[in-house]
């Protein structure tokens, strides 16, 4: 059997299906797994061990975009296509491949391209849960709870810690402390500069060793966070590989974020995470599992999901830094 999995296109969610993956292999562990997503997300799925192949997702923007895609994947002789996405063009570019059975969530008006579909929940679920639930909801068993599941077990060597060091130019002796100022979501979803900065000259202040990642597109912010500190935190913003950055998360011995997908990585990876959360749920996005502490503040507009806070954005910058340090003490003493 050839199943190919229609994967989430946003980082913390692809850290937050990797449970349902592990149910798909489960239920069905003979058949060859292929992946559809993101180019970035493919050292992700591949560090799994049970996904035999990975087909980056191109552009769909013109009636060509589709007929050229389905026609590729028509190739690939697919017997089921599981649906992890819920907008319709996903669905229509599984139904143009022509593949027979096609299982998702009834959403976004494209039950008719579905052969098989699940009733999304009626009040808010944890992603990951989320997920799962649409596997039960189509006949799948669950393969250990949700928790247990939520693991990513990396292959570590002594030498990966003083490559990275060298690498980097770290300190591979002392502890390392990651923080994500950046979220691609929006800026309604970070946490002030600002604090970043205060929190960061209290931990370099207790001989720590504070790296800050992101993309190449956070650099101002960090340069915003380092500039009024002498020594400065290492900036890794745009230089790290998805691959690389997996390896830093792993070898940390604390990760500060904002709900982003590093957070998500991070708490897979079972390092010990300290989350900012803002104009989203924690309910749903939040950690998943310990070692982890959620700090939120109660706000009127909550939870609003905007992408840019049209208001104070009180619920961030309500979190003070020395908050957020007392909660980082808990994982570095």
């Amino acid at each position: 059997m050839k199943i190919i999995i229609r994967a989430p296109n946003w980082l913390g969610d692809a850290a937050l299906a990797v449970p349902a993956l592990k149910d798909i292999q489960h239920n069905f562990p003979q058949a060859k797994i292929t992946i559809l997503g993101q180019a970035w997300a493919k050292e992700l799925y591949q560090s799994l061990g049970f996904i035999q192949e990975y087909i980056p997702l191109q552009p769909l923007h013109k009636p060509r975009d589709y007929w050229l895609a389905s026609h590729h994947l028509r190739e690939g002789k697919f017997d089921l296509a599981i649906l992890l996405t819920n907008s319709f063009a996903s669905a229509l570019l599984l139904t143009l491949a022509r593949i027979p059975q096609r299982w998702g969530y009834a959403k976004d008006g494209r039950s008719f391209l579905l052969t098989k579909t699940a009733s999304p929940p009626s009040g808010p679920i944890h992603q990951v849960e989320y997920y799962r639930q649409l596997l039960q909801q189509v006949g799948c068993s669950l393969s250990s709870p949700g928790v247990e599941n939520f693991s990513l077990s990396l292959p570590s060597t002594k030498n990966q810690r003083t490559s990275l060091a060298a690498t980097f130019h770290l300190d591979a002796d002392r502890p390392w402390v990651i923080l994500h100022p950046g979220a691609a979501y929006g800026p309604a979803k970070r946490w002030p500069p600002k604090y970043f900065s205060e929190l960061a000259g209290e931990l370099l202040n207790r001989g720590l060793e504070v790296i800050i990642i992101g993309t190449a597109e956070d650099i101002p912010l960090v340069e915003q966070i380092s500039s009024p500190l002498s020594p400065s935190p290492k900036n890794l913003c745009g230089q790290t590989s998805l691959s690389t950055l997996l390896q830093l998360l792993q070898e940390a011995s604390l990760v500060v974020a904002n709900d982003s997908g590093p957070l998500h990585l991070a708490n897979l990876l079972q390092t010990p995470v300290v989350a900012l959360f803002g104009p989203t749920d924690p309910r749903v996005t939040g950690p998943y599992r310990q070692p982890a502490v959620v700090l939120k503040k109660e706000a009127p507009c909550w939870p609003c999901r905007y992408q840019t806070c049209p208001f104070d954005h009180r619920c961030l910058t309500s979190i003070a830094p020395e908050e957020v340090l007392a909660a980082a003490e808990k994982f570095i003493g």
